[in-house]
């Protein structure tokens, strides 16, 4: 038991990173759905490959998505409107006909005016005389009203278009009946039919009782919107979604056989009613443990690959979160998304993922990293060889085309040729399915373009992941690089000489890992602050001093050493104040490895022979560069000052002394823990040489 504790102690790191891998697939598979999955990939047009399907059980077959809209017009075109009649209508303009015909009455015949006549006298008790000429005319009027609200005053609507074929349903007390909307009546033609009482009047009596009727018109039968919508929803929503009925044992396609329009939707209900299908608890488990093996396949792989290629990131537990962060992030996202609604999964930005991995990592981590993902949520996702290809070529195009993430064109440019590729693709699968143009969906090019649009966030979320993670990235160290900075504008004031040699060297040690293929922006960002400790101590480095005095003739060959080692000490002190990232501080802390400051070492040798000397009080604590970056900066610091102390800088004297600095490097084994070749240092040889070259050329006098 000792034993289990002291192993998990001294490999606590590797277990924490193997546990993180198993957390990310607990976390996939819990939020995958949990069903079973049609294992067949159909396409319509297109030869059945598999083996002959069978029916596994009784189950309808599903209309298409035409079929059903055509039945949705045609239940829109035959549908049957609501119109309410209000009796109350007529009751209201039959007594404001009375008030107003008396109140003409009395006005025309100069009269005066009866306080009894009423209309609840009138029609209600008939208590007044009922023999005059006044009274027979507002009796005359008043039935005319009465039979034409009793036809009904139908209010048109802009919902529907007016035909007098067109039938409603009129809703009269609790009864509703079917009539054709012909027989009702409108205002005008209303008005119509009073203007022609002309036949049943003298002048006189017409002229008087005319405009009180049409000033009586009311509409009584008026549109009921919800009620007329309400029945228009529930019709639509009844609609017999299937068609036919397959029973357990029939063919339903054989193999080789051409999958046609009516296979198709056989093949289509089936694996509807199949993932539809509920399960007892022992296929829930299997369909669970299906799920883990696939899962846990695709990560191993990850695990496997990054363990063979980039072993460094592999020992690195903020790295693995981050990338395994990324992973969870986006298929989380799917999952919510299409537990949602299945059709917006194309609105979810996959591009983004590769091109965050990118900023952090090398094209191969975030294309490697990309595949995984794409692969696991093809598990959940419909059509999901098309998803795979769609995204995964998509995903190529967004890391090949920038190739620099630190420059906003290049984003931009991305974005553009992602959304011209999703374009291309979904096109190009939707002419191989069905031969032509016409079943174009262009909501999902519309959902593309949004997918490709949102990949622009990829900055922000850049920031976030450093933020979260501190990681550095290429956009940061484009900012660390900036001369400007106050940092580096202190160094410029206060240590010049420094400052410019830190310039030539980031533009050595650039070149050298554009020249082996290695982090370019990374190496000249660290190269840059390599010597930043100079700047407790500045003028005991000669690239500062602008006089004869040198202030180490002033204190002992120890003392001279200590302060030149403590450039290093100092520089990691001054850059954690300063908040550099650790990936810079590391080119501070290994720019010197673990060589010897040889001047001070060999003058303290030559004056103190006999005194017993302890190296390692001349050496610089280390530790050796660990990755090709960090080796560069050694070789090309280490270049740049030696050249500068030569008085007769001919191209031999440079090569020769290159090869000496370098091969002393080689032979004190400082990049014995970076995965630097002979052939890659051969490399940088022939480039610093070259380069040191033309900077020490002579100059002819003009």
């Amino acid at each position: 038991m000792k034993n289990i504790l002291i192993k998990i102690r001294n490999n606590h790191e590797q277990l924490f990173r193997i546990f993180l891998f198993l957390l990310s697939l607990a976390v996939i598979v819990y939020v995958f759905p949990r069903q079973a999955k049609f294992k067949y990939e159909f396409t319509k047009g297109k030869p059945w490959m598999h083996e002959t399907i069978i029916a596994p059980f009784d189950f309808s077959i599903l209309k298409t998505i035409d079929e059903i809209k055509i039945e949705q017009e045609i239940i829109r075109s035959e549908h049957t409107p609501i119109f309410n009649y209000n009796s109350d209508i007529f009751l209201i303009k039959a007594e404001e006909y009375i008030n107003q015909f008396e109140e003409k009455w009395v006005k025309d015949k100069n009269v005066k005016k009866e306080d009894n006549f009423t209309f609840f006298n009138l029609f209600k008790q008939k208590s007044i005389d009922n023999t005059t000429r006044k009274h027979n005319l507002a009796v005359f009027g008043y039935d005319k009203l009465q039979a034409i609200y009793e036809i009904g005053i139908v209010q048109l609507h802009s919902d529907f278009e007016y035909k007098r074929e067109l039938n409603i349903l009129l809703k009269k007390g609790g009864v509703a009946e079917k009539i054709p909307i012909k027989q009702l009546l409108s205002i005008s033609s209303s008005a119509n039919e009073i203007n022609l009482l002309h036949n049943k009047l003298n002048d006189e009596e017409y002229n008087f009782l005319v405009p009180l009727l049409l000033s009586s018109l009311e509409h009584n039968i008026t549109y009921d919107k919800l009620a007329s919508n309400a029945l228009l929803e529930s019709d639509l929503k009844n609609i017999n979604g299937t068609y036919g009925l397959i029973v357990a044992g029939q063919i339903i396609v054989s193999k080789g056989e051409l999958v046609t329009t009516e296979r198709y939707q056989k093949l289509l209900s089936l694996k509807q009613k199949y993932e539809g299908k509920k399960w007892n608890l022992l296929a829930y488990y299997l369909v669970l443990l299906g799920q883990i093996i696939l899962v846990g396949l695709s990560l191993l792989i990850l695990f496997l690959f990054i363990k063979q290629y980039r072993l460094e990131v592999l020992n690195s537990t903020t790295k693995i979160s981050m990338i395994l962060s990324v992973i969870l992030l986006m298929v989380v996202i799917a999952s919510l998304v299409l537990s949602f609604d299945i059709n917006y999964i194309y609105t979810i930005p996959f591009c983004i993922a590769p091109l965050i991995l990118k900023a952090f990592f090398d094209d191969r981590i975030a294309l490697f990293t990309h595949l995984i993902t794409i692969l696991i949520i093809g598990f959940i996702v419909p059509n999901s060889f098309e998803f795979v290809f769609l995204q995964l070529i998509a995903g190529i195009v967004s890391i090949l085309s920038v190739l620099k993430m630190y420059k906003r064109s290049q984003l931009f440019l991305s974005v553009a040729k992602v959304i011209a590729v999703y374009f291309i693709i979904y096109i190009s699968l939707s002419i191989t399915h069905d031969g032509s143009l016409i079943n174009l969906d262009f909501s999902v090019l519309i959902q593309l373009a949004i997918s490709g649009a949102l990949t622009l966030f990829a900055y922000p979320i850049i920031f976030l992941f450093e933020k979260i993670f501190s990681l550095v990235s290429d956009v940061s160290l484009l900012e660390l690089t900036d001369t400007n900075s106050v940092l580096l504008r202190k160094l410029s004031e206060e240590a010049p000489g420094t400052f410019q040699h830190s310039l030539q060297v980031a533009n050595l040690a650039e070149m050298g890992a554009l020249e082996i293929g290695a982090n370019a922006l990374l190496t000249r960002a660290g190269a840059i602050y390599h010597d930043v400790g100079k700047l407790k101590n500045p003028m005991y480095f000669i690239e500062n001093q602008s006089s004869n005095l040198n202030p180490h003739d002033e204190i002992e060959f120890d003392e001279s050493a200590e302060i030149i080692i403590n450039h290093v000490l100092d520089g990691i002190e001054i850059a954690k104040d300063n908040n550099l990232p650790d990936e810079l501080i590391d080119f501070i802390r290994t720019h010197h490895g673990t060589t010897t400051v040889q001047y001070f070492y060999k003058q303290f040798i030559a004056d103190f022979p006999k005194e017993d000397i302890d190296v390692k009080d001349f050496t610089y604590p280390g530790p050796k560069p660990y990755s090709k970056e960090t080796a560069i900066l050694m070789m090309a610091d280490s270049a740049e000052a030696s050249a500068r102390s030569l008085k007769n800088p001919t191209a031999e004297n440079i090569d020769v002394l290159i090869e000496r600095v370098i091969n002393k490097q080689i032979e004190e084994n400082q990049f014995v823990n970076a995965e630097i070749t002979f052939k890659e240092i051969t490399q940088l040889k022939k480039l610093f040489k070259k380069k040191l070259v033309n900077i020490h050329h002579a100059r002819v006098e003009y």
